[in-house]
């Protein structure tokens, strides 16, 4: 991350924000700037289909942030199961892109291997 994110992220700290700690929290934000910035530049797709790609990316973070702060584990649990789910939408929706030719192997081949560690560490986190 940024240095100005890390300033960020290490200020006025308490219990509820402690998710800003996880790597794998920090992990899905990174993953979804480089989803974003892929499919902003991409003008042969409609805005529906970049928007839903950036919204099932979006919500990986968002759901462990939500999990983490109910300060429940059943519910921890269950907001992670919706960050898997929404991580496996994104690679599913990234799997058309390549499909289409929309998006190149040699940036695909990054993301898998971003997005390959992030859904391993969200399955042995739940």
């Amino acid at each position: 991350m940024k240095k100005e994110i890390e300033t960020i992220l290490n200020s006025n700290k308490n219990i509820n924000r402690g998710y800003r700690n996880l790597s794998v929290w920090k992990d899905a934000v990174e993953l979804y700037k480089l989803v974003k910035d892929k499919i902003r530049n991409l003008n042969n797709i409609p805005y529906k289909i970049k928007s839903q790609i950036e919204d099932s990316m979006f919500s990986v973070s968002s759901n462990i942030a939500e999990g983490y702060c109910r300060r429940s584990l059943k519910e921890n649990i269950r907001f992670i199961n919706i960050a898997l789910s929404s991580i496996g939408e994104n690679y599913s929706q990234i799997i058309n892109l390549i499909n289409s030719e929309d998006i190149e192997i040699d940036w695909f081949n990054k993301y898998d291997s971003l997005h390959y560690s992030l859904e391993n560490r969200l399955i042995r986190l739940n």
